[in-house]
């Protein structure tokens, strides 16, 4: 019996451990999944539905341009300024004006509806956040964009009006709403609450913005969905949506870009349509990258510009104080010339007969080596000025004096001698 239970406690060991293995492996493979959807969905179905709540209802060829241009947010920026400081140009005029920019085609095509800039500039980290999405995962946007429509549809807020077209078409497996404008030639924008649209929101944590411009204001008497003024195009917009489960995209009317953007490498026109795919990262990542280094060097230019222009105005002031140094000079030895002897005159009378009268003259006249006599050894001056020492430098001057003075000396002492013996 005790062999038996062995028996039974080796099985149900073995057994256990089978079934702790196939735990782990399936926990291990579950795991692997969760790794890997997780890595594939970087953004939330709440964060799509909120971020793209603002633009789903835009006309189809409308949010195509959006989403193309959100992935040059730099290009934006300076169309938004651009925009600003244009305030009375749109339409097809718009965007031939600024051809001559390096925007990208698509950001061009958005100055011809300036309140979707003013829009937009509201929310630049929308903007970053919509243009990495739609780089990153264009099929889930969308999906969502399809989704916001079903709900629009749903709550009697999207239908066709005098503005717009809101297709409805089935297919086996799915329903896709389209929206056209009501004309090719003039297109109106839609304006509306994201938090009314589309009934009670969902995602009470992620509720999405909205905008007004600035002469619109909210109205629950009003439809959900109003417009602004239309605006006329022929080719600014050349994109449009392609739709699908899970397969969405946008795509290019060959014929339309080639037209507006003339100063551009045209498309292949032998193709009346072309997708907009991601290699388009990859020239945007290079544009950004060149036009960096550009603004690098035109600093570093303009730098050096501006030290260049320093050192020229400093060697022009110093060119300046040297002139006033010259002038001074000049002024100096205009007044030597006219107060002592000049140099080059004096040089003149050196020369002929005259220099050597003036020489000869010179070497008759004692030097000074001469001036102590041998026989006397006094110091004899060849300086012949009169002064209070031109006495002394006479011998038999100084004798005399001498003499002079002591006969002078004898006469004095003899006549104070008599006058003191008379009065003895």
């Amino acid at each position: 019996m005790n062999k038996s239970l062995i028996i039974f406690n080796n099985c149900l060991c073995i057994s256990l451990l089978v079934f702790s293995l196939g735990s782990v492996q399936a926990e291990a493979t579950v795991a692997t999944e969760s790794t890997e959807e997780i890595k594939k969905a970087k953004i939330t179905e709440a964060e799509l539905d909120q971020m793209m709540a603002p633009i789903a209802l835009y006309p189809d060829s409308l949010l195509a341009q959006i989403l193309m241009a959100s992935t040059y947010p730099s290009d934006l920026t300076e169309a938004v300024k651009w925009s600003k400081d244009n305030p009375k140009q749109e339409g097809d005029a718009a965007v031939k004006i600024v051809q001559t920019k390096s925007w990208d085609p698509s950001v061009m095509s958005l100055v011809a509806f300036p309140q979707v800039l003013a829009m937009m500039a509201k929310k630049p980290d929308w903007i970053k956040k919509l243009g990495e999405a739609f780089l990153s995962d264009s099929e889930r946007i969308m999906d969502s964009v399809q989704k916001l429509r079903k709900k629009a549809k749903e709550q009697g807020n999207l239908k066709s009006s005098d503005e717009q077209k809101v297709i409805t078409e089935e297919k086996a497996t799915e329903t896709i709403i389209i929206i056209e404008p009501a004309k090719p030639e003039t297109v109106y924008v839609p304006v509306y609450n994201t938090t009314v649209v589309y009934g009670t929101w969902w995602w009470p944590h992620y509720t999405p913005w909205y905008y007004y411009p600035p002469h619109y204001a909210y109205n629950p008497v009003m439809p959900a969905v109003r417009f602004a003024v239309g605006v006329g195009i022929t080719y600014a917009l050349w994109s449009n949506c392609h739709w699908g489960h899970g397969r969405g995209s946008v795509n290019i009317n060959v014929n339309k870009f080639n037209n507006i953007n003339i100063d551009r490498n045209k498309l292949d026109g032998s193709r009346k349509n072309q997708d907009w795919n991601r290699k388009d990262k990859a020239n945007r990542d290079n544009k950004l990258s060149d036009r960096n280094k550009n603004n690098r060097d035109n600093k570093l230019s303009n730098k050096n510009k501006a030290q260049q222009g320093n050192n020229n105005r400093k060697a022009t002031e110093q060119r300046k104080n040297h002139r006033g140094r010259d002038n001074q000079r000049d002024k100096a030895r205009s007044t030597l010339n006219n107060r002592a002897i000049n140099p080059s005159e004096g040089r003149k009378k050196l020369q002929g007969s005259a220099g050597n009268s003036l020489r000869s003259s010179i070497n008759k006249t004692p030097s000074r080596s001469n001036s102590f006599s041998k026989n006397q050894g006094n110091y004899r001056s060849s300086n012949t000025r009169n002064n209070a020492f031109s006495g002394s430098r006479s011998p038999s001057q100084s004798r005399q004096s001498i003499n002079r003075g002591n006969h002078s000396n004898r006469s004095m002492s003899r006549s104070r001698g008599g006058g003191g013996r008379g009065r003895r």
